[in-house]
């Protein structure tokens, strides 16, 4: 862990003083105070729910605090919108960034407020250069003139970060900016970080990998139900005390795994081929296991499962589940045979954001819940209420939209969307993204409980920890293959990611 730049006795270059923000009846924050000192990362730790994105948009200018202050150099300051709070040197990093596809980088960096030259007309020499200087400054090699359309998300990222710097920003807000990231490109990251530390940035970084905390940052702020629990140095800290500070209690195991003898096949996946994506992929899941489909970013795993499911039309091979041959390319069949896809992107895919709780758990069961096309709300409040406490589900009335809901109950509620359909075969994609460690484990004991009862589980997971913790079987895909099948009791890191990165022995070959 690096050592935080010397900040004698100057004031914080950004902080909140007993700040409070409501929504209706939820009070978001309660008198929470927070300090960000120049050359120093600090960790803003906290379950869903706690309130992190409402402290972001408040030191962002998007929520005005109710009560208490927000502190630019020791000075009160009120943000009347983001633009406010830009000027003042702020900036934000999200998960996923938002540019101009069809824009160059250096036009995406600079839209709005190009250089020009006589005559009104942009200086795109000039835009060049500057775009080349801020890509040396971060120690990043990216072509100025490349279009955004294509870029990783990592590279994305970057540019992100060189237009908040093409505003002298002096703080750098980072929210989840390595949920969709390989290790090697959150090092990279994370190279960048340490170049803005030491040029005397303040950056406050939001995740939920606690490894990466430990590893980037010098200070943790945690918030619980909208308090503030503890602002500390990390040295002399462990995870779990952290752990203990977001959750306010001991956490049971994160993965607990019950071992449970396999079933009849439930799931048969035979040369399932999508050109140019992936290429003759076999396996099968029985009942009572969980088989991770572990490998990097880009390897074809979200896409397989995609196309098991029927979203997408594969080229060549069949799917069969109980016993019936899948029509390719049909959700429909998919369901009807017992299949369940909860999908990597549960905003654009798993939810209708702006529908209700309640209408969104009882989507996948319309044909149950009325008759004439008229869909009976007491039925499916009644199905989403059971659904909610089955889950654990948190949140204030099931009429409310389902996007007020913080990322871990948006989970559980696309979790008891499909669950309701009592599927045969559940397929979670990247299950426990961008969601808390208690959430976490919550959907660790969720799936084990429902593998014991004998549903099969396919689960499509970066999470190496999680692929180890939970799965009986590991099937590893490189480069649109399927190239490894590793039991539990063989399964390591080493071996995992061997196999990913191509190394390993290959998926039917002899020992």
């Amino acid at each position: 862990m690096t050592e935080p730049a010397p900040g004698g006795g100057s004031p914080p270059v950004l902080a909140l003083e007993e700040v409070s923000k409501s929504f209706g009846t939820v009070r978001a924050l309660r008198e929470v105070s927070l300090e960000l000192r120049a050359g120093e990362a600090h960790a803003l730790a906290g379950e869903n729910g706690a309130g992190k994105s409402t402290l972001i948009k408040t030191l962002t200018g998007v929520h005005p605090p109710d009560t208490g202050t927000v502190l630019i150099d020791g000075r009160p300051a009120v943000f009347h919108g983001p633009a406010d709070a830009r000027d003042a040197g702020i900036a934000v990093i999200y998960q996923e960034p938002t540019l101009f596809a069809d824009l160059s980088i250096a036009e995406n960096i600079f839209m709005g407020r190009q250089p020009r030259r006589a005559l009104g007309r942009i200086d795109h020499r000039a835009v060049h250069e500057a775009t080349a200087g801020l890509m040396g400054r971060l120690g990043v090699d990216l072509d100025p003139a490349r279009p955004a359309r294509g870029l990783s998300i990592a590279d994305q990222q970057i540019v992100e970060i060189a237009k908040a710097l093409s505003f002298d920003a002096r703080v750098l807000i980072m929210d989840e900016p390595t949920a969709a990231l390989t290790g090697g490109e959150t090092e990279r990251l994370f190279s960048v970080v340490e170049t803005l530390r030491a040029e005397g940035a303040a950056v406050l970084f939001v995740s939920h990998r606690l490894g990466e905390i430990f590893e980037l940052c010098q200070r943790v702020t945690t918030l619980r139900d909208g308090q503030l629990v503890a602002s500390e140095p990390l040295d002399g800290l462990t995870e779990d005390d952290l752990v203990r500070s977001m959750v306010g209690r001991e956490l049971d195991e994160l993965y607990p795994k019950q071992d449970v003898p396999a079933g009849q096949t439930a799931l048969t996946v035979r040369r399932l081929t999508r050109e140019g994506v992936f290429h003759d992929v076999s396996f099968e899941v029985r009942r009572g296991e969980i088989v991770a489909l572990a490998g990097l970013v880009g390897a074809g795993r979200s896409e397989v499962v995609q196309a098991v499911f029927g979203v997408d039309r594969p080229d060549a091979g069949e799917v069969e589940a109980g016993g019936t041959v899948l029509r390719p390319g049909s959700p429909t069949a998919a369901m009807d045979a017992g299949l369940a896809l909860v999908p990597e992107d549960r905003r654009q895919r798993g939810l209708v954001m702006a529908a209700s709780i309640e209408r969104n758990i009882g989507l996948t069961g319309l044909g149950e819940l009325g008759r004439g096309g008229l869909v009976r709300r007491t039925l499916e409040r009644t199905r989403a209420s059971d659904w909610g406490v089955r889950l654990r589900l948190k949140y204030d009335r099931l009429s409310d939209p389902v996007g007020v809901l913080s990322g871990g109950n948006q989970q559980k509620v696309v979790l008891a969307k499909w669950l309701a359909t009592e599927p045969a075969v559940l397929i979670v994609d990247e299950p426990t993204r961008g969601i808390d460690v208690g959430t976490k484990a919550e959907v660790h004991r969720l799936l084990s409980t429902l593998a014991a009862d004998g549903l099969a589980v396919l689960m499509v997971s970066s999470d190496l920890p999680e692929v180890l913790g939970m799965a009986d079987r590991v099937l590893v895909m490189h480069e649109g293959r399927l190239v490894a099948e590793i039991p539990r009791h063989e399964a390591d890191e080493e071996t995992v990611m061997a196999a990913a990165t191509g190394r390993g022995r290959r998926h039917g070959e002899a020992a």
